[in-house]
């Protein structure tokens, strides 16, 4: 299932792909080991390895880096970043995942307007079925954003994800197609 990136324009911010020029913000992010907790084992050795990771990326639906740079309109300030991934070899669905790596721009529903444009895009350009995600049990803004959005919780992983040197247990989220793009 390959997904055309293009921009997507919301309310309040843009997502578009990554450029050269946004690179150092992300890097920066993606080594910052509380901004990234969720991907404690997905670490970057070095500046070459994650540039090359983008060009890599839109051949392996498996790959986490990142798809899309989240913009702030007001200001066309990068304030975070959105991807998705084919999270099991046979089963086909995608998880999507989220960071707003800009501190003053937490908490201001743009990572929920991020997450809207990017599920809607996923749908609407390909045929898969079942759009997930999973976060942290103690990630609980990131709970909040998934069910505010109409996601499921449709269980729990124990001991599925090492973070800060101990096991956590993981929620799982998901949302189906027609779920989906019957909201308003």
């Amino acid at each position: 299932m390959k997904v055309p990136l293009t921009p997507l324009r919301g309310e309040r911010v843009v997502l578009r792909p990554p450029v050269p020029d946004d690179y150092p913000v992300l890097f920066d992010w993606y080594s910052d080991p509380e901004l990234v907790a969720p991907f404690d084992r997905y670490s970057e050795e070095s500046w070459e390895s994650f540039v090359a990771s983008f060009a890599s990326a839109e051949a392996d639906p498996a790959s986490l880096a990142v798809r899309y740079v989240v913009e702030r309109q007001s200001d066309a300030r990068l304030v975070g970043c959105v991807g998705f991934y084919a999270p099991h070899p046979v089963l086909e669905y995608w998880d999507v995942w989220y960071l707003i790596g800009e501190p003053s721009a937490r908490g201001q529903g743009l990572a929920t307007e991020a997450v809207r444009l990017l599920v809607t895009h996923l749908y609407r350009s390909t045929e898969v079925e079942r759009v997930g995600a999973t976060c942290d049990v103690e990630n609980v803004p990131s709970e909040r954003l998934l069910e505010r959005l109409g996601f499921t919780r449709e269980g729990t992983l124990s001991g599925a994800l090492f973070h800060h040197g101990r096991w956590h247990d993981v929620r799982v989220y998901g949302t189906r197609r027609a779920t989906w793009l019957a909201r308003p």
